[in-house]
């Protein structure tokens, strides 16, 4: 049927509108605002920004289907028409997903205010990973804690993963069915995905987006007697300690600087010492998830690099994989420093082929839209 399907992408610190022709899913339009995590967030900017973006937009047909990518709303499934019951769910996450969940309720209502006649579709980041098995999804604690109060692995990133699972499968001509990929998604939120035949296997975000790798603000995985000595201590309560580890760690937290890879790197060229350490932390956590998810798929057919520092730092890529060549991954290095997504940047005797792609996770947002509705 003729009409628009627009995607709305709430990040931490960006929002991004784009818009595909429902019958073929071409892209037709795309904007989005951009600021930095030292500035901060709230969901005031976010329905600010989703406002003036869909005010300016000028659409050939009329919007059928706004389509919203939602970080946390616990085990649903791939999307859902919002009604009262999945607003209920996103706002009862929102203290496992500060940074998404009231961005995502605020642009919701705004997109219900400025199309009123569009169907809004929440499509969720954990639907990719309900494929893992229980092994993979449950914590070593007390059965309880899952039964009664829903303590598991939900993992996150899951419209990018999927997407750069099933486009490397598409790169390297490999059978979709079986094809084993490693998907490094790197932003201002950092995962890492083990994916085999298109299919979640193990993802290194847990219950909340803040597990797992070093990212830009986020700490990633801690030992959590760290955290119950720092709350025996008194000094932070609960809430203030969810805001330094959402916010004031990773990156910005080691450097003393800031969370932006760019300006990571170049504090590193001039001999910053928080940099530099900021830097080989950060490569260094990557290098060993990498490992882990090989291990967990017992070997890989393609590593992907994606997000805003997978497909544009080269720099940590080239130092991630430096110690992998075990794995059979050999970096041409001048094809790395020139990589612009889509591309194989690994050499032609490479066993393991080293992907830069641009992720798409607002396509995989318009089709998992279309089917439903």
């Amino acid at each position: 049927m003729p009409g628009t399907i627009l995607v709305l992408n709430a990040g931490s610190s960006s929002l991004k509108v784009v818009a595909f022709r429902w019958d073929d899913l071409v892209e037709i339009h795309r904007d989005g605002l951009h600021w930095s995590e030292e500035e901060g967030t709230s969901a005031d900017q976010h329905a600010q920004a989703a406002a003036g973006l869909l005010r300016k937009g000028v659409w050939p047909e009329p919007v059928v289907a706004v389509a919203h990518r939602i970080v946390h709303a616990g085990a649903q499934g791939l999307a859902a028409q919002v009604d009262e019951e999945v607003r209920r769910a996103i706002a009862a996450h929102v203290d496992l997903a500060p940074l998404h969940n009231p961005a995502a309720l605020a642009v919701i209502q705004a997109a219900e205010d400025i199309l009123p006649q569009a169907k809004q579709v929440a499509v969720f980041d954990t639907g990719f990973h309900r494929s893992m098995e229980p092994e993979a999804y449950l914590y070593a604690v007390p059965e309880k804690w899952y039964q009664r109060m829903g303590i598991r692995r939900f993992g996150f990133h899951g419209l990018s993963h999927a997407y750069c699972s099933r486009r490397a499968a598409e790169m390297v001509g490999g059978d979709p069915t079986r094809f084993r990929v490693v998907s490094c998604h790197l932003g201002a939120g950092c995962s890492l995905c083990a994916c085999r035949g298109g299919r979640s296997v193990f993802t290194t975000m847990g219950y909340t987006p803040m597990d797992g790798l070093m990212m830009a603000t986020r700490s990633g995985a801690l030992d959590p007697g760290a955290l119950l000595a720092v709350l025996r201590r008194g000094e932070y309560d609960v809430d203030t300690l969810g805001a330094v580890l959402d916010q004031q760690s990773g990156l910005l937290g080691v450097s003393g600087l800031s969370g932006d890879m760019r300006t990571i790197l170049e504090a590193k060229e001039n001999g910053h010492a928080g940099a530099t350490l900021a830097f080989a932390m950060y490569v260094s956590r990557l290098r060993q998830g990498v490992a882990a998810m090989a291990a967990e798929l017992g070997g890989v057919d393609a590593l992907v690099f994606t997000g805003g520092v997978g497909e544009n730092a080269a720099a940590v890529r080239a130092a991630a994989l430096k110690g992998l060549q075990w794995m059979g991954i050999e970096v041409d290095p001048s094809r790395n420093a020139a990589a612009n997504p889509d591309v194989d940047v690994a050499t032609a005797t490479s066993r393991v082929r080293v992907l830069v792609v641009e992720t798409q996770e607002e396509r995989m947002a318009a089709e998992a839209t279309r089917e439903l509705t």
